[in-house]
């Protein structure tokens, strides 16, 4: 979807079309944090993850909008419903994006570009929304494409461009690539796919570790990650960013208590357990920290999650500094994988 929450906030208050808005945390006291920016705010710099109060200096006479999540969830899943008509392999990567596999071809459309134009109509006329999609033969490429005619593009990458186009992408482009990594590559005089093509796989795997043969097979268009529609959870959690800085370990751990209550009462909506416990701290300077502890058995009662997301807390170095953010989240569950339905694929579907 583009500029998503955003662009939501716009369908439903006509006074904000054609206006920069910031959905998010406002910038006054401390300030709050960007969730995401309508295209019209973007133009002057404001990104999501930016901070408000610099979101207001960039642009003075943006508009500041809290986040409204209950609307966004119910506009996702009349997108997913969406999504459906067409197949049923949708793997869901938040409220806003999606991969869908249309190999398998319910209203025998024959075409996966024309699919992909059948779904961003139906969002625009049924929703007012615009979304923006990528075709390809695999996820990463995919991906890629979808980003690059923002907003309401549609873009098509065929196998025989693909290799050539990886070579032009910059790494910071490629999937793992954060900004450590990027730094890292660029220090080695790697800054396209062209420049990680040159490297060996042993070369890559012995500079960035398992990642590095990821790296190897995606800038020459290998990626055969299955499209899954059952994804597997892998993490359950809660957090609290706070009106005001906590400067005590008693205001932290009444706030941890809070949090820890959450997170027990969606392990026990979800029926999950989990062996590592993981508290998150943000102090007030936006430094981010995590800190875990893990048992030789699944926990999920509220006494385990609390205590141990104190004792990590206090097992911390906190003298001096302010605490913005607190959050907890378990991890490595013990449940079934969720048995998919075979399906027979007649022929493969053409992709334009």
């Amino acid at each position: 979807m583009d500029a998503f929450y955003a662009s939501v906030e716009q369908r439903d208050h006509p006074e904000y079309r054609g206006k920069p808005i910031v959905v998010g945390g406002g910038p006054e006291g401390r300030g709050g944090v960007v969730a995401t920016a309508s295209y019209e705010a973007r133009k002057f710099g404001i990104h999501s993850a930016m901070p408000s109060k610099q979101a207001q200096q960039l642009c003075p006479h943006a508009l500041f909008v809290r986040p409204r999540f209950d609307a966004y969830k119910e506009v996702s899943r009349k997108i997913r419903e969406i999504f459906h008509r067409y197949t049923d392999l949708v793997e869901p990567l938040s409220l806003d994006e999606a991969y869908l596999d249309v190999t398998t071809d319910k209203l025998n459309i024959g075409s996966a570009l024309e699919i992909a134009a059948q779904i961003k109509t139906a969002i625009k006329e049924e929703l007012q929304l615009t979304a923006s999609a990528g075709v390809s033969i695999n996820k990463f490429v995919a991906k890629i494409a979808s980003d690059i005619n923002k907003p309401d593009g549609l873009k098509f990458i065929g196998p025989s461009s693909i290799e050539a186009f990886m070579e032009t992408l910059p790494v910071e482009k490629f999937f793992g690539v954060g900004k450590v990594t990027a730094e890292k590559m660029k220090r080695m005089g790697l800054h396209t796919g062209a420049d990680l093509k040159n490297q060996t796989e042993a070369q890559l795997t012995a500079s960035f570790g398992k990642v590095g043969r990821f790296y190897y097979n995606i800038v020459r268009g290998i990626d055969n990650r299955e499209v899954q529609p059952h994804r597997k959870t892998k993490s359950l959690g809660a957090e609290d960013t706070f009106s005001f800085d906590l400067e005590t370990l008693e205001e932290m751990e009444v706030q941890l208590d809070k949090i820890a209550l959450l997170v027990y009462e969606r392990l026990q909506k979800n029926k999950l357990a989990g062996r590592t416990v993981t508290l998150k701290i943000k102090f007030s300077d936006f430094k981010q920290i995590t800190r875990n502890k893990s048992f030789a058995t699944p926990v999920s009662d509220l006494d385990s999650i609390m205590n141990t997301a104190r004792q990590l807390l206090e097992a911390t170095e906190l003298e001096g500094k302010k605490i913005r953010l607190l959050g907890i989240s378990l991890s490595n569950f013990d449940q079934p994988r969720v048995q998919q339905s075979p399906y027979t694929i007649p022929g493969q579907l053409k992709l334009f």
